[in-house]
């Protein structure tokens, strides 16, 4: 059972694709996969690239659902001794 954000059409989730994790258009491709090569500092244009089945929406997508996720919860932080 494939599952969409009402939000983001283009983030899927199924329990029997990747363990259920976000991913794109339903395809074995998780957001967090896409989000850690821009993180690690690869371009929109080098992703597009190495991944053709990617489309630029789903870059820009992917970005605003991470956004729209990290409002919703809370990271517990420690404080850094001086």
């Amino acid at each position: 059972m494939e599952l969409q954000h009402p939000q983001f059409p283009r983030i899927t989730m199924n329990p029997a694709v990747c363990t259920g994790k976000p991913c794109i258009r339903g395809i074995r491709f998780p957001v967090a996969t896409l989000l850690g090569y821009l993180a690690g500092g690869m371009s929109h244009d080098e992703l597009l690239q190495e991944f053709p089945f990617l489309e630029k929406e789903d870059i820009f997508a992917s970005l605003a659902f991470a956004a729209i996720s990290m409002d919703e919860q809370y990271l517990p932080l420690q404080r850094i001794a001086a």
